[in-house]
């Protein structure tokens, strides 16, 4: 079974992140890493209390896995530098950051391991490993964009969470499935989230 990194950090759109693990976990094993930054923005923006405890407390992983309905989620703080992800050796299939703050994005583009998710993206930048950054920022700057330019020259692909809207979306959850339908697009991974545009314009 293939095995992704889904990493959250501490920029609005955790929504994203949320349905891009239920996609994965559905074809995949799933190694999620959320930020302290982020905890508060999940529970404020989503009203989800994914994660309790302290530490890295079991309660955690099994508070995820149930919410998502499978054994395939592994959890981890982003303080954790001692985890497998850490490691080159532990073989994965790529990394997606969402949402990607432009602190993270900085730490990733200068190679700042100073946390968890930084570490496990520079691990698979050097392994040669597919990572997929979703930059939620906006306007970006010119250091936020010399940024992305140097990791898009390394092969990172950088897609930040644009909806496009010719699948004529009905409403906000029509248009996170997009958003998470282009991110899977982005590791080939096939799914049905969206309708493809097929040179006509409506609807089949």
């Amino acid at each position: 079974m293939k095995k992704y990194i889904v990493a959250i950090t501490g920029a609005s759109g955790s929504v994203f992140a949320l349905r891009l693990i239920e996609a994965l976990v559905t074809v995949a094993e799933v190694h999620v890493i959320i930020s302290s930054e982020a905890i508060p923005i999940i529970a404020y923006e989503t009203g989800l209390d994914l994660v309790t405890g302290t530490g890295n407390d079991p309660t955690r992983t099994e508070r995820l896995r149930r919410h998502f309905n499978t054994e395939r989620l592994f959890y981890y703080e982003d303080d954790c530098l001692h985890s497998p992800l850490s490691s080159g050796s532990f073989i994965t299939d790529g990394m997606y950051v969402v949402p990607c703050s432009m602190k993270t994005l900085s730490g990733i583009a200068n190679g700042y391991a100073d946390n968890l998710i930084i570490r496990a993206a520079d691990v698979v930048i050097k392994e040669g490993r597919s990572l997929v950054l979703s930059p939620r920022e906006m306007p970006f700057s010119a250091i936020h964009l010399e940024n992305m330019l140097k990791l898009a020259r390394l092969g990172v692909v950088i897609a930040p969470p644009v909806p496009a809207f010719y699948s004529q979306p009905n409403d906000l959850a029509d248009v996170i499935a997009f958003i998470t339908g282009k991110l899977l697009d982005c590791m080939s991974i096939p799914h049905s989230l969206f309708r493809r545009w097929n040179g006509h314009h409506g609807r089949d």
